[in-house]
């Protein structure tokens, strides 16, 4: 889980403008530590400002999912949760909305 802030900018313009992402050095780190999820608290795990989309590359053509535009990440603790992204039942999409949410370990 990828925490940094943005989604204070939830539902304001500047949410979709110079929003933090992550570089292809960091998709790389990730695909070689053989994670299955990375989750962003952002519009787009990728840089938007132009058309290359290398981080939904490397993950995506690793196995590895991306979940985008998550919110109260600040409320997560270090470790010791389990993420659940559950998507709707459906076919023929290539993005779309998923209950997200974390359940503590007890």
């Amino acid at each position: 889980m990828v925490y940094t802030g943005w989604a204070k900018h939830w539902n304001a313009p500047q949410y979709f403008e110079g929003h933090p992402y992550l570089t292809a050095d960091a998709a790389e780190y990730l695909k070689d530590c053989h994670v299955k999820l990375v989750g962003i608290d952002s519009h787009n795990i990728d840089d938007t400002s132009g058309k290359s989309r290398p981080v939904h590359t490397i993950l995506l053509g690793a196995g590895i999912l991306i979940a985008e535009h998550l919110c109260n990440m600040d409320k997560l603790p270090e470790s010791g949760y389990r993420f659940n992204a559950v998507p709707p039942k459906f076919k023929g999409a290539g993005t779309f909305p998923v209950r997200a949410y974390a359940r503590f370990n007890s």
